[in-house]
């Protein structure tokens, strides 16, 4: 067969080298299928299409590289196929289901660029007079405007054909090969550098990768697998649209960017957002009746700030196009190579989000006897991370492609609904900064205010840690309590010796509203000057002798403390001037035999049990309040949720300073679990550590993310070494993805849970049991635990919409008092209106980001300083 060789275009080179990095893939195949009702003759279709074939070069084109650069060889002749599907042997109901099917698997199957054809046709027949024709072309010999073209002239050389005619086409001035060899010529070095400099200048400082919420983790080799959801607007949000337009001197197409930009930059929060839009490039007389590769595409960019509004954004979307469409001409692919001259082959470089205004509606073609109709199918592919398409047929319609690997479906149908809310918004005030446009549905409101926080549960809400702790010895008086070092501390132990303490204590001042210090190594001692403090009906404040001196006095002084228990091993290390000092182990006291209920104060359980300092990262250290009863809460949600199972023992690990250790203190304790007290030389050694959770058959533990990492690096096997342990749970710090899928591959049929919280929320606020979805991602933080509401909360401190950020406010049962000393930090009061009466009335304000993900856990996404700012009012701790 002959054929001739010729320069590719700029876009056949750029498609060209990708098909060569990703060979086999279907991304950049277009295909668009056609209802056809009547007698078809499908022979005389057959060599209509092939004298369109004929007379289009670009359509019997392949590829071939030479030096390494594409060629174009344009074959003198191509014959193409078109097979038939025949499905009127299957019942009438379930035909045109698969013959979408058909058709969809047809647009999937790849095309090889060298050897072609680069066109495939497929007839399906649905009846003798009922087909549907597909039409499956590689981007690289064509376009959008040239598929209409190809079908206007196959229906053209049909009608004639079916009469006995030859068809009368005017002939083409050009072929493709010469428009290629146009373009090259016309884009001279000089040229080009002269356009690049201008798009550098227009896109600089530019973020160009859009960070949108994902559903998945980006694979590293992208399958481009897609889907489409679509929504339709009646004619009267047409009618405001054109009418915003009309004002401003835009278009439709700039209206409809702006709002959906406006969409994103909630989603994102980024300061300047990228969007790639198609153009024609067909600005020649020579070139609109052609088929080929003739579409450019155009990167769009628009900035944004919390004062900007709707109206603001359209001017700036309407001056930025201006000037792109006087800039229209160079090339996309020789942009990207001079502004992105490194790139990742799985992210499309510049914008991954493309926005189309299609003002091209569906297809229609008469024949004589025959109708013709453009239909639409899930073709089953997206080139981008979303692609936009938003068409005017008398009603406003908007269409997402997506990447089905990247997004679930939900996640679209929402985003769509929030572009319908906000545009329905945006156009009745577009003087309204875009920060206050609302994005959610009263059935969404409901969902992220009441639905998200229906965590009503019931709990011991009367009772305090200490009397919880007497009800336990009562009940199992002779069990073991406690595990140190070999040796066994019952229940009547641990609660004999607390009273002995407590009552030194009281006669030192120790007593209702005051606060003792707890200064202890880690021990059993350490937990029977706790009980001892909790007796007298004081809070304990922890004081860590691993503390450097002066911030040990500094706390000291802040909380005012009565008393201070110790023990003679670490007494020296206090403060000289340090009052009323208890030594554990010196000062005795001549209890009665065996109290039963020993020595217990009158409080309330909203009363403090605690002041645990912050670490005063981001200043002076702050005391922060909490209650029995937000622990009691704590608690019985825990044990609720994930009940002691005959056999558990639990671990004591962390410093008394850090809230956690609550819950590793008494969750066990009030629950008649023994609890194993370990070391501090032992936490730190990995291998120390596995033996004693080993030899003591531990079966629940609290850790630290990092300290998890470090057990798995240190033992991959730790399913072997420790197979008893059962349940773990994280908190503390972020859980990094990795980390997670690193430990179910070693510990499959452990759980492992996710919490989230503080010291000003009873240390946790929100938990997630780790799924398979956290292992390629971000590992959630999950939902409120009982009693507890967590609201998010966007820059005009309105409920953040479903798959935006916010900052995280949480409200409930576990909060704290307060902050100890610091009236300025719970003097100002917010109550938003958005807050259902039955709902809490304090909230505190953590400074945190979160995002709730489409199933409805929260994700994490760190601290607002280090990512984004948030104006407003302070909602801190108060009444």
């Amino acid at each position: 067969m002959d054929q001739a060789a010729f320069p590719a275009s700029f876009g056949q080179q750029r498609l060209w080298f990708l098909d060569q990095f990703e060979p086999g893939t279907a991304a950049y195949n277009l295909p668009r299928a056609f209802r056809i009702l009547g007698p078809l003759d499908v022979e005389i279709l057959g060599r209509a299409l092939h004298q369109v074939v004929q007379r289009h070069s670009s359509l019997r084109t392949v590829f071939s590289s030479v030096y390494g650069e594409p060629r174009q060889i344009v074959l003198s002749d191509r014959e193409i196929t078109i097979p038939l599907v025949d499905l009127t042997d299957i019942p009438d109901e379930n035909r045109e289901t698969e013959a979408l099917r058909v058709v969809s698997e047809e647009g999937k199957k790849p095309f090889d660029l060298c050897e072609g054809p680069l066109l495939r046709c497929l007839l399906v027949r649905l009846g003798p007079e009922k087909h549907i024709f597909m039409l499956v072309m590689h981007h690289i010999i064509t376009d959008g405007w040239s598929i209409s073209i190809l079908f206007r002239e196959v229906t053209t050389f049909y009608a004639a054909l079916v009469r006995g005619e030859e068809p009368a086409l005017p002939e083409l001035p050009i072929q493709y090969s010469d428009y290629a060899q146009w373009q090259r010529e016309r884009m001279s070095e000089e040229v080009l550098t002269a356009e690049i400099e201008h798009w550098k200048g227009k896109l600089a400082g530019a973020q160009t990768v859009l960070e949108l919420p994902f559903d998945h983790a980006r694979p590293k080799n992208a399958a481009w697998h897609g889907a489409t959801e679509e929504i339709s607007l009646d004619s009267t949000v047409l009618a405001k649209l054109k009418a915003t337009a009309q004002a401003e001197g835009a278009t439709l197409f700039m209206v409809s960017m702006a709002a959906f930009q406006a969409l994103l930059w909630r989603y994102t929060n980024q300061e300047s957002i990228l969007l790639g839009t198609p153009v024609a490039a067909r600005n020649e007389i020579e070139f609109e009746n052609m088929v080929g590769l003739f579409v450019n595409t155009l990167v769009f960019r628009s900035d944004f700030s919390s004062s900007l509004t709707f109206r603001e954004l359209v001017r700036q979307v309407r001056a930025f196009a201006l000037d792109a469409y006087t800039h229209q001409d160079v090339p996309f692919e020789k942009l990207v190579e001079g502004l992105v001259p490194q790139r990742a082959l799985d992210v499309h470089p510049l914008f991954q989000v493309m926005f189309t205004f299609q003002n091209i509606p569906k297809q229609v073609f008469e024949i004589p006897g025959l109708s013709i109709k453009e239909i639409g199918f899930e073709a089953g592919i997206a080139k981008f991370d979303l692609s936009v398409e938003v068409w005017d047929d008398g009603n406003f319609h908007c269409q997402f492609e997506y990447r089905s690997d990247l997004f679930e479906p939900s996640t679209m149908r929402r985003m769509l609904g929030q572009f319908e809310t906000l545009l329905h918004a945006a156009l009745e005030n577009p003087d309204r900064r875009l920060a206050e446009l609302p994005l959610m549905s009263e059935q969404e409101r409901a969902q992220v205010l009441v639905e998200c926080n229906r965590t009503a549960a019931e709990y011991p809400r009367d009772l305090t840690i200490h009397r919880a702790f007497e009800q336990q010895v009562e009940r199992t008086p002779q069990a073991a309590a406690l595990l140190f070092e070999g040796k066994k501390w019952t229940y009547r132990q641990l609660n004999d010796e607390a009273n002995r303490v407590a009552r030194v204590l009281a006669r030192k001042g120790a007593g209702p509203g005051s606060l003792a210090g707890i200064f202890f190594e880690r021990s059993p001692e350490m937990v029977i000057a706790l009980l001892a403090v909790l007796k007298t009906g004081a809070a304990y404040v922890p004081l860590d002798p691993a503390f450097p001196l002066e911030r040990i006095r500094l706390m000291i002084e802040d909380a005012g403390l009565s008393a201070v228990v110790t023990h003679s091993a670490v007494e020296a290390r206090l403060p000289a001037q340090v009052r009323n000092v208890v030594v554990l182990d010196k000062d005795k006291d001549e209890p009665p035999q065996h109290e039963p209920a020993g020595f217990a104060a009158s409080v309330s359980s909203d009363q403090r049990a605690y002041v645990i300092y912050t670490s005063g990262s981001t200043g002076i250290p702050k005391g922060v309040e909490g209650t029995h009863r937000g622990s009691m809460n704590r608690f019985a949600w825990m044990w609720r949720t994930y009940p002691f199972q005959a056999g558990d023992v639990c671990c004591h690990k962390t410093n008394l300073g850090f809230v956690d250790s609550i819950w590793e203190i008494f969750g066990p304790l009030l629950a008649g679990i023994p609890n194993v007290i370990i070391p501090q030389e032992t936490v730190r050694d990995p291998e120390l550590f596995l033996q004693m959770m080993a030899r003591e058959r531990v079966t629940r533990i609290v850790l630290v993310p990092s300290q998890l990492r470090a057990l798995l690096e240190h033992a991959p096997d730790l399913q072997t070494r420790v197979p008893q342990l059962k349940l773990w749970s994280c908190s503390g710090e972020v859980l990094p993805a990795e980390v997670a899928k690193q430990f179910r591959a070693a510990f499959p049929e452990a759980t492992l849970l996710n919490i989230y919280g503080s010291s000003e929320v009873a240390a946790d606020a929100t938990c997630h049991e780790v799924t398979e979805r956290d292992l390629d991602l971000s590992v959630a933080i999950g939902k409120p635990i009982s009693n507890t509401q967590v609201y998010l909360v966007d820059s005009c401190l309105n409920p953040a919409a479903l798959g935006t950020r916010g900052e995280i406010y949480i409200g409930g049962e576990g909060l704290a008092r307060g902050y100890l000393n610091r009236p300025e930090l719970t003097a100002e009061r917010f109550v938003p209106n958005w807050l259902a009466p039955e709902q809490s009335r304090r909230l505190y304000r953590t400074g945190d980001l979160g995002r709730y993900r489409s199933d409805g856990a929260l994700e994490y996404l760190g601290r607002v300083d280090s990512q984004i700012k948030l104006r407003g009012l302070r909602i801190e701790l108060g009444e």
